[in-house]
């Protein structure tokens, strides 16, 4: 048997192009072993000095780990998701000994770089649709953001009618505990009627908007065309959201046959958001973003009287209290 070194050397200068006449020449060995140890890395030879192989703390978790990600499938399920799950069925072991097992039987593709723009406390919300399923049963998500501290809230819906939408910034108004001073959005329909429409920068705005910006007091903006990323803080949320938590709850209900519905979303993302998105420490910030909105929750603005639908007329009911969420 060839030694470790040996087999690594026939794989390299097989990988340089050498054909294997020109290996079993260069190497002094017969073509068959040359071919032997070109066909499968099976047969690379063990230090036995390692002696018998030590059992893992993941080894009894590996049939589940294996059908939790062939249920999610074409998805990934991330590490720390699974890391959960197994913790709750006893798992003693680290995540980083979950997200090794994962790259092995699914390869990580290298993240893309990405530009950060940051805004003062109580600046800026960042706001979008996220897209679960079209068709006869529809299904999205009103995701909000707040710039500085990274909190957000999210409404999972069946329309994004401009009803809709005006309900969701209430309620994303009210988790927050305020109003902050502009909202970024993409091209909505329901938001944008024409872009600079009025000139460079100037946008014609749903007039609905328009009422609703003027009653809680924000500005609305449009990030650039074909620059999603300039609202990428709620765009990178969009897919945690999707793969953290949406595709994780809809593959165990898959396993029962059921399909997830905007009541048992919406149940399950307020404490998906209470109990691990917002007291995560975030990746860009360092920190927890219900923390960080206890210092923009300062820095927004107090919220007014609540809207009312009378007549199929939005008019100012304020009688009505605010449900302000404490994280």
């Amino acid at each position: 048997m060839k030694t470790q070194e040996e087999c690594m050397e026939i794989r390299i200068l097989s990988r340089q192009g050498k054909g294997i006449r020109e290996i079993s020449r260069m190497m002094g060995i017969s073509r068959n072993t040359v071919r032997k140890y070109m066909r499968s890395a099976v047969n690379e030879p063990v230090n036995k000095a390692m002696g018998k192989k030590r059992g893992s703390k993941l080894d009894p978790f590996q049939g589940y780990l294996e059908q939790r990600i062939a249920s999610a499938l074409p998805h990934r399920l991330p590490a720390p998701v699974l890391c959960r799950e197994l913790q709750a069925m006893g798992y003693k072991g680290s995540e980083r000994l979950v997200r090794l097992h994962i790259s092995r039987l699914i390869p990580i593709k290298a993240p893309e770089p990405v530009v950060r723009f940051e805004t003062e406390p109580g600046r800026q919300m960042q706001v979008d649709w996220c897209v679960f399923r079209r068709g006869r049963d529809p299904l999205s998500a009103f995701v909000a953001t707040l710039g500085y501290s990274r909190a957000t809230f999210v409404q999972f819906v069946t329309s994004e009618r401009f009803e809709v939408l005006r309900e969701c910034h209430e309620a994303a108004f009210a988790f927050f505990g305020g109003v902050p001073h502009e909202v970024l959005y993409d091209n909505m329909k329901t938001v944008v009627v024409e872009r600079n429409a009025y000139g460079e920068g100037q946008h014609r705005f749903h007039q609905g908007l328009w009422d609703i910006a003027r009653h809680f007091g924000f500005v609305p903006r449009l990030c650039q065309p074909y620059r999603a990323k300039t609202k990428g803080k709620v765009e990178r949320f969009n897919r945690y959201l999707r793969y953290s938590f949406y595709i994780p709850l809809q593959s165990r209900l898959s396993q029962a046959g059921l399909q997830v519905d905007a009541a048992t979303a919406n149940t399950e993302v307020l404490k998906w958001l209470a109990e691990v998105a917002n007291c995560r420490v975030h990746g860009e910030t360092g920190k927890r973003p219900d923390e960080q909105l206890i210092i923009e929750r300062s820095l927004l603005q107090p919220l007014p009287a609540r809207l009312t639908v009378v007549n199929n007329a939005v008019v100012v009911d304020s009688s009505a209290s605010w449900p302000v969420e404490q994280l």
